[in-house]
């Protein structure tokens, strides 16, 4: 075989990195699909910009149709992020029966479908697998890996930032505030940190995961989503207290035909494999029906870590070509579209209220729970410094998200609660 032509679309941080991989590995590349591969045009918005990795000045192009019109490019890598123009972009390279890796969650969150069906028209590849949680395979792992099993349940943590600012506040008592600064110093964060804080980020990802591992078409909008900016310490005192630890989680769980995707802060019991998970990394934890529980655990982003990611879906594009079998690796669905409702979705909650404290107060709180078939797993309760006031920190059993949401309409209308201070879904069994 020829060489193999790549037209980069972005050399930011992802970009340079795939850069240094290409070069520094032509030996591996090499010994995997028999040829060599170069960098023929990287599109930059700054011809002047220096770089995280050195490009000769001929191959930089402000034009995208330098790249795009090129007969003599074979494969398009898009790392430079966007959504509208970058769909465009896209559309038109695979019209043109140009290859594509992306590294875009944004985009496949929104557009998947509609650009995966114009790739398989067009006898083209389209692979992603870089656009959840960085360097782990988690894509790849469903698509091939666990083929052919049936995909019940995936919980992740999938949102390197969010995950290193709750670290911090678990482990160092740390101000939110004053994390998020961190963060963003050390480049884990955006100026505009609320794509991550708010949890959008991790429900686009989520939205990849589920399509896949559930094959059945979820858009951004099926992601009920909550992010972390109210998360209190008080809050995080408690979930130790009560034997848990405090993580923005994905879940993605399937029983029967219906499935549930949400995106939110979780208590898990510190047992569980994905309470250990710290700092900036990312673990996906999936059950199969055959294989029971696996977990993916590795860097979530990062310029190396998912450049290569983007360089291994490289490689398969390029035995693709070899093998002349293109465009036949995507799937369509199997199933159509089927979420459960909120009267399907079970969970235990932690609650945490501020009420009079009186006699029969609590005994009424509990009625109220039991009226929905409601009973408590752990109960804290403790004085505050206003007088006549008391916490109560309650963790109920299985319970409908329906009836939960009642159950709080109820104690909001109940005049000796004060104010419901927070609530938060629970995983697994913690202590006392």
């Amino acid at each position: 075989m020829e060489a193999i032509s790549i037209g980069l679309l972005g050399l930011g941080t992802v970009g340079s990195g795939v850069v240094k991989i290409i070069e520094n590995h032509q030996d591996k590349l090499m010994h995997q699909i028999g040829c060599p591969v170069h960098i023929k045009k990287v599109l930059v918005k700054d011809l002047t910009k220096e770089r995280l990795a050195f490009v000769e000045p001929s191959k930089l192009t402000l034009d995208p149709n330098e790249i795009l019109e090129d007969s003599g490019i074979d494969v398009i890598i898009e790392v430079m992020g966007g959504v509208e123009h970058t769909k465009e972009y896209l559309l038109k390279a695979v019209r043109n029966r140009k290859h594509v890796v992306t590294a875009n969650k944004d985009l496949m969150a929104l557009y998947g479908p509609q650009l995966l069906a114009e790739a398989t028209a067009n006898d083209c590849d389209l692979f992603y697998e870089a656009s959840v949680a960085g360097g782990i395979p988690i894509l790849r792992s469903l698509v091939d890996g666990l083929a052919s099993d049936r995909i019940t349940k995936m919980m992740g943590i999938v949102n390197g930032t969010t995950n290193f600012i709750l670290t911090k506040m678990s482990k160092y008592g740390s101000a939110y505030e004053e994390v998020l600064k961190e963060a963003q110093e050390l480049g884990y964060a955006e100026s505009d940190p609320s794509a991550d804080v708010e949890g959008l980020d991790a429900a686009r990802k989520m939205a990849i995961l589920a399509t896949l591992g559930f094959s059945m078409n979820i858009d951004l909008d099926d992601v009920k989503v909550k992010g972390i900016t109210e998360i209190s310490e008080e809050d995080l005192d408690y979930s130790k207290k009560l034997g848990y630890t405090m993580k923005l989680i994905g879940i993605a769980s399937r029983l029967g035909e219906k499935v549930e995707v949400s995106v939110q802060p979780t208590l898990l019991s510190e047992t569980h494999p994905l309470a250990s998970v710290n700092d900036e990394y990312n673990a996906v934890y999936v059950y199969g029906e055959a294989v029971g529980e696996t977990m993916f655990y590795g860097p979530g982003a990062g310029s190396l870590p998912t450049a290569t990611a983007v360089v291994s879906d490289l490689v398969g594009v390029m035995k693709n070509m070899r093998l002349g079998v293109n465009g036949r690796s995507a799937v369509a669905p199997q199933y159509e579209k089927n979420l459960k409702c909120p009267s399907e979705i079970y969970s235990k909650y932690f609650v945490r209220l501020h009420v009079k404290d009186e006699i029969g107060v609590f005994a009424n709180i509990t009625t109220i729970f039991s009226e929905y078939g409601v009973s408590y797993e752990k109960i804290l309760q403790l004085p505050l410094k206003e007088q006549g006031m008391a916490e109560l920190v309650l963790v109920t059993h299985l319970a409908s998200q329906q009836n939960f949401e009642e159950i709080l309409q109820k104690l909001q209308d109940y005049e000796k609660v004060i104010v419901i201070k927070s609530t938060y879904r629970v995983e697994g069994v913690g202590g006392l």
